[in-house]
């Protein structure tokens, strides 16, 4: 049997985005960790191991990948304490759990996303990307245009995009598009019930296995930067 979730954790996710305080929270953090955090550490354990095949370079630790379930509301308008999802990240060895490119998925009473890419890049790190594409154009439209990718996962979301084609490189340059991306994200949706069904670990590894070198392209230059 693969790892999933059952249909109980999904009825608690809602519960909670219906009672979100601490003290409600507190009272049933026993089923949290039944329902939620136990199956959650068997996907990263299953993915530990299937990473192996496709990338090895890819971090699957609870002790890494985990996210707590308490939010920090210091600087948010939002003061609901306690997550209504839970998620776990799969960063490049040598990065730190939120830096660089990445795999990603989450479970929310709303929906499964499974996904990967580099989140909300800085400066530098958008530049070096930039540069990356321009120069090996062929190699990453070889990634994200690939029939397998496409269907797989999603052509890359572009939530955030420049109108024009950032300083410093040519209006009319043939990477001119994917330079115009702000943060380069792709993934595929599912319906929560998703998560409790038979077909969740191999659709989330389907997902996985077509983002995985595109998460490999976008380290590239970040690693030759933290090298340097």
């Amino acid at each position: 049997m693969k790892p999933r979730f059952s249909p109980k954790a999904l009825t608690f996710l809602r519960s909670l985005k219906r009672n979100n305080d601490r003290e409600w929270f507190r009272a049933r953090k026993d089923q949290y960790d039944e329902l939620l955090r136990a199956p959650t550490i068997d996907v990263i354990g299953q993915l530990a191991v299937d990473f192996r095949t496709f990338a090895p370079e890819l971090v699957a630790d609870p002790k890494i990948s985990m996210f707590r379930p308490y939010r920090d509301t210091r600087f948010s308008g939002d003061k609901s304490p306690i997550k209504t999802h839970i998620a776990a990240v799969f960063p490049t060895r040598g990065f730190p759990k939120l830096g660089g490119a990445a795999l990603y998925f989450q479970i929310a009473p709303d929906g499964v996303w499974a996904g990967g890419g580099l989140h909300a890049p800085d400066t530098p790190q958008l530049h070096a990307v930039r540069e990356h594409i321009a120069s090996s154009l062929r190699r990453f439209r070889a990634i994200v245009e690939s029939p397998g990718f496409r269907r797989g996962a999603s052509p890359l979301l572009d939530a955030l995009m420049l109108q024009r084609v950032p300083r410093g490189f040519a209006q009319d340059h043939e990477a001119a598009e994917y330079l115009k991306y702000k943060q380069f994200l792709a993934g595929r949706s599912f319906p929560a019930t998703f998560a409790a069904s038979p077909r969740f670990y191999p659709g989330l590894l389907g997902v996985f296995r077509q983002i995985a070198p595109l998460v490999r392209f976008l380290n590239e230059p970040l690693l030759k930067g933290k090298r340097a």
